[in-house]
C-alpha cells in the first residue's frame, strides 16, 4: 500500500482538459520608458495579448505585465526572423514603476552626458 504523501489529493480529470503555461523566452530591450517598451524576439507576440516580462534593468529585475501593441518584422538575421514589439505596461507594481523609472533616468542622464572624453595624444606617423 502507498502512502499519500500529498497535502491534498489529486483527482482524475474526465476527458481532455487543456491551459496554458507562460514560458520566459530571452528578448533584446531595445528602448524603454517609464509606461513601456520596444523588444525584440524571434518569435512574433499576438496583438492585445498579455503577457508577464522579467526586465533586467541593470542591478535589479523586476516583473510587469505587458499589454501588446504592435508587432512586426524587424529584420532577418542569420537567417532568423527578428520581430520588434510594442509593449504597454499594466498597472506595474509599485517597487517595478519605480525600478523602471530609476532605471529610465539613468539612462537618460548618460545620454545626456555624451560619450566619455579620454585624455590622449595623438602619435605622429612612424613613431
Amino acid at each position: 500500500m502507498t502512502e499519500e504523501k500529498r497535502d491534498s489529493p489529486r483527482v482524475q480529470v474526465p476527458g481532455q482538459v487543456t491551459g496554458e503555461v507562460t514560458v520566459f523566452q530571452p528578448m533584446t530591450i531595445l528602448d524603454i520608458s517609464d509606461r513601456g517598451a520596444q523588444v525584440e524576439t524571434t518569435f512574433q507576440l499576438q496583438l492585445e495579448g498579455l503577457h508577464d516580462f522579467r526586465l533586467s534593468l541593470g542591478a535589479r529585475s523586476v516583473v510587469v505585465k505587458g499589454r501588446i501593441v504592435h508587432c512586426q518584422i524587424g529584420e532577418l538575421r542569420d537567417g532568423v526572423i527578428l520581430y520588434r514589439t510594442g509593449i504597454e505596461f499594466v498597472q506595474p507594481a509599485p517597487h517595478a514603476q519605480l525600478a523602471i523609472e530609476a532605471f529610465v533616468e539613468v539612462q537618460r542622464a548618460a545620454r545626456a552626458a555624451g560619450p566619455p572624453i579620454v585624455d590622449a595624444e595623438i602619435a605622429e606617423d612612424g613613431v
